[in-house]
């Protein structure tokens, strides 16, 4: 729970008041901070590897050395960002192709890789390694109660990654911060659903209902690359993409159905009275730089009402990444 001093600081002093009477109350009534109605809208699309952790997971790969041959080698994602297109040098194992490359990448039956190195990122970041660059923009996305989309090349079930972002949740943020996670929740259904007193779910039912808001985009994941295909639109876009490209084309995809869920989730609510901004966040210069030209070229002549911004993690040397594309003005949380 909350400290007197952070729950304190957030609310009214009405409200504070009411709220110092309710701890004399042994059955815990959940604080709902009503101040989120005054907020405007801002939502957040994440690349997973390398952007918000720094995963152990391997890709395998074969390599051409200096006599000829070509032989298997290990390498992370961020070495693959940077080598995934230099096809004279580097190819998938002769032996399964893509497939065979990205098995650890895959939903395994009985065991999920994705899960455990989700863990042992986490615990790494705890013993003092340095975390993805949007670690800090995704914790305060959650304690906001913020919706957003997490769009990866991997190729997990949307509930593979639900369950990572709760695991994100329980190891990177505190117990007051995840009180305060949960007091904006509740706001949000207070103002935009009219949840009154005494309907709310517990805290258990309400998490599930905002992560259930949330996308989760795993673009080599085969439930979405049928999707993917049966749009009219991408299906055209794929014929003509090279291999290294269409990867770009599918986190483009992705991206459109976040927003095109957000519009149309404010539009039934009633809700577009107000500034709506979208940002962006990828650790690969190719998804960027494709993600950009997207926004610069539909994105934003669609949904003109829209503020967008793409956020470019890929510099290591920089701690919080750089803003390379921006279409109105928003800053992410922690940039």
């Amino acid at each position: 729970m909350m400290s007197s001093t952070s729950v304190l600081s957030v609310i009214s002093p009405i409200r504070r008041a009411r709220h110092e009477a309710g701890r004399a109350v042994k059955k815990r009534i959940p604080y709902v901070n009503e101040d989120v109605s005054g907020r405007d809208f801002k939502y957040y699309i994440f690349d997973w590897d390398d952007n918000i952790l720094h995963m152990p997971t391997k890709i395998r790969m074969e390599h051409l050395d200096a006599d000829g041959v070509w032989r298997p080698v290990d390498v992370s994602t961020s070495t693959f960002a940077l080598v995934r297109a230099d096809e004279e040098h580097y190819r998938p194992p002769s032996d399964g192709g893509w497939r065979a490359a990205f098995l650890n990448f895959q939903d395994e039956p009985g065991r999920s890789t994705f899960i455990e190195d989700t863990i042992a990122a986490l615990e790494r970041v705890e013993h003092g390694e340095k975390p993805g660059p949007s670690y800090t923009a995704l914790k305060k996305t959650l304690r906001e109660g913020r919706l957003f989309a997490i769009v990866t090349a991997r190729g997990h079930s949307p509930e593979t990654i639900e369950k990572a972002v709760r695991i994100f949740i329980r190891y990177a943020l505190s117990e007051d911060e995840r009180e305060e996670m949960m007091s904006n929740l509740r706001g949000y259904r207070q103002w935009i659903d009219g949840v009154g007193d005494g309907e709310f779910g517990t805290d258990a039912e309400e998490l599930d209902y905002y992560l259930g808001m949330c996308r989760y985009s795993a673009v080599t994941y085969e439930g979405f690359k049928e999707r993917l295909v049966n749009d009219p639109i991408y299906r055209e876009k794929l014929a003509v993409a090279t291999t290294a490209s269409r990867p770009e084309l599918a986190k483009e995809f992705a991206i459109q159905d976040f927003v095109e869920h957000i519009f149309h989730m404010l539009r039934r609510a009633g809700r577009l009275d107000r500034s709506v901004s979208i940002g962006f966040s990828d650790d690969d210069v190719g998804n960027v730089k494709t993600v950009s030209s997207f926004i610069r070229a539909e994105l934003s002549k669609r949904y003109e009402g829209i503020k967008f911004v793409v956020y470019d993690t890929s510099d290591r040397s920089l701690a919080k990444g750089r803003k390379v594309c921006v279409s109105g003005q928003l800053n992410l949380p922690g940039f």
